[in-house]
């Protein structure tokens, strides 16, 4: 495997950061994850975007343009022969010293790891997957804003430990405020009737580019969208839910905290909006040839 790092391609095993880095000391960096579909790199640009997006917000550097990321992208996919997989890309502050000011790092580390990934199995997308609500609550958007995807996952893998000792895959977190935000690492839709609903992003949702995607092929399809502050009640009785993301794409949720959704399998909606997305996937991007 070759790994991007800082405008080279290196042997995995090369491929390697500092013990000093703040990345590292303190999760001080921002990341992005993308998919690649038959040579197409889905969503690249709007990816690329939300990564420096989350630099600027948490003031970090850096030092490289969208222009050169996309390009450093398509290359790292070609040195690792890469039709269909899954790309994620790292910025961290750099080197810097064991306190906390980040303005003492330097040499920002711009990492892209070309490989494969499959969040969920096979069956789940067949039957439908089973949440819990995580006791786990989502990051106050005055503590760090949920639409930065910074390097300090530790909210959302809290919530992940809840799910799986729980024996499910997924769980649900909710904010300060009992409503609704998303899941550990996905967005959470329901269906009633020719309506979709998901919550707002102030809520403690990532505005997903998956998300985004879902909401436009809906839209397309004649359904009404809309952002609502929800709680547990509009899933429960919802005709379907269902989660997307990068990696997740779309993913029928059939129960939460127990109880039945819908019929209790996949819905008509969510297989639909499934298909739309992916043939979206496939299409709209970045040729690598």
């Amino acid at each position: 495997m070759k790994i991007y790092l800082n405008g080279n391609l290196v042997d995995e095993k090369d491929a390697v950061v500092s013990v000093f880095d703040h990345g590292l000391l303190y999760g001080d960096g921002v990341f992005e994850g993308t998919r690649v579909y038959d040579n197409n790199v889905a969503f690249l640009d709007e990816h690329m975007q939300r990564l420096l997006d989350s630099a600027k917000v948490i003031a970090l550097e850096p030092g490289i343009t969208k222009e050169e990321l996309i390009k450093a992208t398509v290359e790292t996919c070609k040195a690792n022969n890469l039709e269909n997989g899954y790309l994620r890309h790292v910025i961290t502050r750099g080197v810097g010293t064991l306190g906390l000011n980040p303005y003492l790092c330097k040499n920002t580390q711009v990492i892209i790891i070309a490989a494969d990934i499959q969040l969920y199995p096979d069956e789940l997308y067949a039957n439908g997957m089973k949440l819990v609500t995580a006791s786990t609550t989502r990051n106050s958007p005055g503590t760090l804003s949920p639409r930065v995807k910074s390097l300090n996952y530790l909210n959302n893998i809290m919530a992940k430990i809840e799910a799986i000792n729980s024996g499910v895959n997924e769980c649900l977190l909710l904010n300060a405020q009992g409503y609704i935000a998303e899941a550990s690492g996905d967005n959470v839709f329901a269906v009633k009737g020719n309506k979709l609903i998901t919550p707002p992003t102030w809520c403690g949702a990532l505005e997903g580019v998956t998300r985004n995607k879902v909401m436009k092929a809906a839209r397309d399809l004649g359904m009404e969208v809309s952002e609502t502050v929800m709680t547990r009640y509009e899933l429960w009785t919802a005709d379907e839910v269902f989660l997307t993301g990068t990696a997740a794409e779309v993913i029928a949720v059939v129960a939460l905290d127990r109880r039945t959704i819908g019929s209790g399998m996949p819905g008509p909606v969510t297989k639909k909006l499934g298909r739309a997305y992916r043939e979206l996937a496939g299409t709209e991007g970045v040729r690598i040839q």
